[in-house]
């Protein structure tokens, strides 16, 4: 009982807010007391402006309290601290309406850390100690909290469900199986529960590689979209490019028309223009004549007249003038006819071609792009062979480029090249120029005695740190073969994988970024495969190098990528 009022003292001088004993105790207006700071962060809060209320009781205040130290209270909470009573534990909070409650805890209960599947109980941190520390509960099963432990009990024999019958496919008590149950197929809880356990995790096997499977897909059609998208973009800009063209052309020829009929309408006009002057001074002369002739036959003096007929009679003749024959005027007519027959034939070209132009789109039909076969005889690689060129900007001082920048040689004193953001300083190694996605096919050529990595790298890898960060084939950013004078290796991730078989002076490399296939191989009379990835690429590719630090340079060790044609 002392123990059941320890415990009520010790909840009436609890904060209902925090719900440990209290520190520095106000009481406020309605009776109710809370630590003090607890009380001001309510009041600081709260939604509603100016009003102020308990949070156990709700009763409202206009304005709000001034908060006073209740001494009496906090005398008294310090004199039950010095008797022993404290305040419970952080970690030890109180059960709430979701939570599992300890099922030992009296008054109220604290949550539940565990539960007890042979007990059928649940309990907090204090009652659980005895599962701990005493022999006797060694064998108990502890698991999560649990609200459903009542489960576990027959209803018919009130024992715990320890068995499982695998004909009728449900939990039974050791009673049952000897009694309606009896020549079932049963065996134990835990030996079913390893073999669904075994069941479950195929499946989940299953599952999971059906959701890599599915991840790759929506990856590849991602790609798919980002493709139809450039390719689209790609086509607008061409196309506008090529009727921008033909425009300018059409507008050109349109000016040169233009131009040429004016020209031409000059020259007529001129033309016309000279015949009417000369027109026009024939008629003046001849009214002149017509003029001297009328004043001769005017004449009354019959001497006078015959006297001057013969020289006024020359002049009766008519001046010579070329016959000027006119008709309908139709100078551009034919023009305009010529200029509507070609467009009724760009029409017509327009029409059909545009009907072959549009068979020509693909399906509105989206699937999966399948993945190519593999090319399997050097000639197939080939047609998908690339020049590789490596970038100065990221190669390292220990190594010299040379043979337009397909070669690289370890030297033994550092190469002067500027600084750059790019240039790999910790490691021994250089990135390609080429940025790759799609099909790809190179070799290299390896000279010299040592260990050189023929790699493939994402652009954004490290260019300085420890060994995992920036060299090639220790991180999730490249994939590297190691091509030692002994066993082929290769690295991703910092993970190694042998590779048996002798070694070789050239190597090819085969890419298929879309398919997500790397694949390195000997090159001799006959293509031999080394080792080949299966992976999704989220980026594009670059070509790296790398040569290990104890290479022979005595004998000039480089690695070359090859012209292969």
């Amino acid at each position: 009982m002392a123990q059941k009022g320890d415990q009520l003292d010790q909840e009436t001088i609890s904060c209902s807010i925090c719900l440990d004993l209290l520190k520095d105790p106000v009481a406020i207006p309605c009776g109710h007391s809370y630590c003090m700071s607890c009380i001001k962060d309510h009041w600081d809060g709260e939604d509603r402006k100016g009003i102020y209320s308990c949070p156990q009781c709700r009763e409202d205040f206009t304005e709000r309290p001034v908060l006073k130290k209740n001494t009496m209270l906090a005398a008294l909470v310090e004199q039950l601290k010095k008797t022993g009573l404290q305040a419970a534990p952080a970690d030890h909070c109180y059960a709430g309406p979701e939570d599992v409650a300890c099922d030992f805890c009296s008054g109220r209960k604290l949550k539940a850390i565990k539960s007890c599947l042979f007990c059928l109980a649940s309990y907090c941190e204090k009652h659980l100690q005895p599962h701990y520390d005493s022999a006797a509960f060694q064998k108990h099963k502890l698991v999560e909290p649990s609200k459903n432990l009542q489960e576990n009990i027959c209803s018919r024999h009130d024992e715990v469900m320890k068995m499982f019958c695998r004909t009728d496919q449900k939990c039974i008590c050791y009673l049952c199986s000897v009694d309606e149950h009896k020549g079932h197929d049963t065996v134990s809880a835990a030996a079913e529960r390893a073999e669904r356990q075994r069941e479950l995790e195929v499946r989940r096997q299953t599952i999971q590689q059906g959701i890599q499977d599915r991840e790759k897909d929506v990856k590849l059609l991602q790609q798919e979209v980002e493709a139809i998208n450039h390719s689209a973009d790609k086509t607008v800009e061409d196309n506008e490019k090529i009727f921008s063209q033909l425009i300018r052309l059409i507008q050109k020829r349109s000016s040169d028309m233009k131009q040429q009929i004016r020209s031409q309408q000059e020259t007529e006009v001129s033309r016309v223009k000279e015949l009417q002057e000369k027109l026009e001074q024939e008629i003046t002369e001849l009214k002149r004549r017509d003029a001297e002739l009328k004043q001769l036959s005017h004449t009354e003096d019959h001497n006078q007249f015959l006297h001057n007929y013969p020289s006024v009679s020359a002049l009766s003749e008519s001046p010579h003038s070329s016959s000027i024959k006119t008709k309908p005027l139709r100078y551009f007519e034919d023009v305009t006819a010529a200029v509507k027959e070609l467009r009724d034939k760009l029409e017509d070209i327009l029409r059909d071609e545009w009907t072959n132009i549009s068979l020509t789109f693909p399906e509105a039909e989206v699937s999966l792009p399948q993945p190519e076969p593999e090319p399997e005889s050097r000639a197939e690689f080939l047609k998908y062979s690339c020049e590789i060129t490596l970038d100065p900007n990221t190669v390292n001082r220990q190594l010299l480029l040379s043979e337009g920048n397909r070669k690289v040689t370890k030297m033994n004193h550092p190469q002067f090249y500027s600084d750059h953001p790019d240039r790999f300083t910790e490691w021994q190694q250089v990135l390609g120029r080429e940025s790759l996605t799609g099909r790809h096919y190179w070799e290299v050529k390896l000279r010299g005695v040592g260990e050189a990595y023929v790699a493939v790298s994402y652009k954004d890898i490290s260019r300085a740190g420890e060994l995992n960060e920036c060299s090639f084939g220790h991180n999730d950013k490249s994939w590297a073969l190691c091509c030692p004078s002994g066993q082929f290796e290769f690295w991703h991730n910092n993970n190694k994988t042998s590779i048996s078989g002798p070694g070789s002076s050239r190597i090819g490399v085969y890419l298929d970024h879309r398919a997500g296939v790397l694949s390195f191989y000997r090159v001799s009379k006959t293509m031999t495969l080394l080792h080949r990835v299966q992976t999704t690429f989220t980026q594009p590719l670059h070509v790296g190098v790398k040569i290990g630090w104890w290479f022979v340079l005595s004998r000039k060790s480089s690695v070359e990528f090859c012209k292969v044609k």
